[in-house]
């Protein structure tokens, strides 16, 4: 968003108010209540890696929760290549659906984006929300990028698969943020 201050941040973060993510004191399986990152010195709206045994845990955060989502789906793209590097060629089209609350929502969301990454070697730039009905479990959205490209887009590391393991939505009145732990 314009204006917005994001952070996009790692462990090897060198932004002095980021924080580290290493050594938080969590353990896996442990529920995280709260978000890692100090909220009185966060941008109202971005992302950050928390380590995980074995896996890399997302966490995004908003004021709304599709824009949540959002953060947490550029995210894992940028996990995966500097999306700086992605061009906007194309567009497609997609939805997901939820099962039985906003965590299969947001589940199934980031697991559509994935398997059409997997399937298509589509990597999007900018992810757009048309619908999204929190009530009936649906979201409608457009990716816009282009064919990955090892010549253009720096290989990150490769996420496999989104896990139901410790996924999280939290909502406030002024603050949504949404954990999810990815296999790498």
């Amino acid at each position: 968003m314009p204006g917005e201050d994001i952070v996009h941040q790692n462990g090897d973060s060198e932004d002095a108010n980021a924080g580290e993510t290493g050594g938080n004191g969590f353990f896996m399986g442990q529920s995280v209540e709260m978000p890692t990152m100090d909220v009185n010195c966060r941008p109202s709206i971005g992302y950050e890696y928390v380590d995980h045994t074995a896996d890399i845990q997302l966490h995004a955060w908003a004021p709304q929760l599709q824009d949540a989502f959002l953060q947490c789906a550029y995210a894992m793209f940028a996990y995966m290549t500097e999306l700086s590097t992605v061009s906007v060629c194309s567009t497609v089209e997609l939805e997901a659906e939820g099962t039985d609350g906003l965590e299969s929502l947001l589940y199934h969301f980031l697991d559509e984006l994935l398997f059409y990454f997997s399937a298509e070697y589509f990597i999007p730039k900018d992810i757009t929300i048309s619908h999204f009905d929190r009530d009936g479990l649906k979201v409608r959205f457009s990716i816009h990028g282009e064919e990955f490209d090892l010549s253009k887009h720096p290989q990150g590391t490769e996420v496999k698969a989104i896990t139901y393991s410790n996924l999280q939505v939290h909502e406030n009145s002024n603050m949504c943020d949404v954990f999810v732990i990815v296999d790498i």
